[in-house]
């Protein structure tokens, strides 16, 4: 429900409308508050699957604070893309970018064990996927006909699936913790458990700003008992400088055919969320239809945030939907209110002490946290499904495309004689699956979903009644 004080139901309704400034700011750090954690936890999984050391005394751990900052700063700048805008970039629209969990399981496999060297690649990736999905804002409305949530949800659940095995390793001591006695052991789970408790407990049971940012306070909580158990080093902090800027071409640029196709892939995926997120914030705040300049700029805003992180270091940046939730519980639509927490963001970006604080958080407290987020991404996906016409033709797609996407990345080995760029690209599970089901959904014809509920039809005509498999 809306605050009365904060304005007149029209006036909440308005994008251009600025509510009175002491609620403005908080309304803005919420919209942080409700996103920092998703923005952050991309660049530590990234960093860690390349084989970053996690310690202060690590030769790369200057270089994990540095994505950790970058990701802060160039979500704001992407956010501000969105909502200040220039030209026909933008959709003027209470947008919250932040660092995409899409991406991730096209990058971990370019980036897996082979050190700071590898970010190169995926930086020349990020860069041209970013500017390849820029263009996608000129006819992205043509293409919404080869999308429904079939393919959709498809995409949204094998997103998710692909990264609840990273959760689970990180709740039970980390990646490269993997063989050691630690590993697994009651006192990592423990503190992984502190975390998805805490956040369930809030979410469903606190109300407003509590159950909003139940995530964060349930990291909150694992780090307190992390601490407690002596899991918490704070030498890092101490040696960060105050204030760092971004360094163009930070970690180099280096162009991949399998990172270039991969990120051109998934930057479709990302623009077909965007335009969802767009509907949704339209819909849920201002009630109306969100316009095709509306998704047409929110999809160049897109691109170009991501494009311009690449030269910079940071990761692709895609809207977020928990914001999109936030906005319809609020009842607030302005995009000045979400301007004041991109500028938040800025801010702690530029301050490279906040992403050492981050770095202090033991893998064990963010496996509690991904775990619940992964689980969610799931969740959203099967949402989607739900509005899917559950016939025949629409379940053998389905089936096939799951199957081989899931499959493929289960056993990757089975594609053990193809070029390299060729597997990264198939045993994604991502990429196959959505490629699968574009096609078949294309191709097999719309009659078989007539003739197959003509049968049923049928069928239960002849018998006069419906019938339970087994009767």
């Amino acid at each position: 429900m809306a605050d009365a004080t904060l304005g007149t139901p029209q006036q909440l309704r308005d994008p251009d409308y600025t509510p009175p400034l002491v609620k403005a700011v908080p309304l803005g750090i919420q919209h942080v508050m409700a996103m920092f954690v998703s923005n952050v936890t991309p660049a530590i999984i990234v960093c860690g699957a390349a084989g970053f050391g996690f310690g202060s005394n690590s030769p790369d751990f200057p270089q994990m604070i540095y994505m950790i900052q970058m990701s802060m700063f160039f979500a704001g700048i992407a956010t501000l893309f969105q909502t200040i805008g220039f030209g026909p970039v933008g959709a003027r629209l209470p947008i919250v970018q932040g660092t995409s969990f899409a991406f991730i399981p096209i990058m971990v496999p370019l980036v897996a064990g082979q050190g700071v060297d590898a970010i190169a690649v995926l930086m020349g990736g990020i860069l041209v996927g970013g500017l390849f999905h820029a263009c996608l804002g000129l006819f992205i409305g043509k293409l919404r006909f080869a999308l429904p949530p079939l393919v959709t949800g498809l995409v949204v659940t094998m997103i998710g699936l692909a990264l609840v095995k990273v959760g689970i390793q990180y709740a039970a001591g980390g990646v490269p913790a993997i063989g050691t006695p630690e590993y697994g052991s009651l006192q990592n789970w423990a503190v992984a458990g502190t975390v998805i408790l805490v956040t369930l407990a809030l979410k469903f049971f606190a109300r407003g700003m509590l159950s909003v940012s139940a995530v964060l306070v349930g990291l909150l909580a694992g780090y307190a008992v992390a601490w407690s158990m002596g899991m918490v080093s704070f030498a890092a902090v101490g040696r960060a400088a105050p204030v760092a800027l971004p360094n163009p071409f930070h970690f180099g640029l280096e162009f991949s055919v399998a990172a270039i196709v991969g990120f051109c892939a998934m930057s479709f995926v990302s623009a077909v969320e965007t335009v969802g997120d767009v509907s949704g914030i339209t819909k849920g705040g201002a009630g109306r239809e969100a316009t095709d300049k509306e998704i047409q700029g929110a999809t160049f805003a897109d691109g170009l945030g991501t494009a311009v992180s690449g030269v910079f270091g940071a990761l692709p940046n895609t809207s977020f939907s928990q914001n999109v939730g936030l906005i319809a519980m609020t009842g607030v639509m302005s995009r000045h209110v979400v301007t004041i927490g991109a500028i938040f963001l800025i801010l702690c970006g530029l301050v490279p002490k906040v992403g050492a604080v981050i770095s202090t958080v033991p893998i064990e407290v963010l496996g509690g946290g991904v775990i619940v987020m992964f689980g969610m991404v799931v969740a959203a996906g099967i949402s989607m499904l739900s509005d899917v016409d559950w016939n025949r033709r629409n379940m053998v797609i389905f089936a096939i495309a799951l199957s081989l996407g899931l499959g493929l990345q289960l056993e990757p080995q089975a594609l053990q004689y193809l070029p390299d760029t060729a597997k990264v690209l198939a045993t994604s599970g991502i990429l196959p699956a959505a490629l699968i089901a574009i096609i078949l959904n294309l191709v097999l014809p719309k009659d078989l979903a007539a003739e197959a509920t003509e049968e049923v039809s049928g069928g239960m005509a002849g018998n006069g009644r419906g019938s339970m498999p087994g009767e």
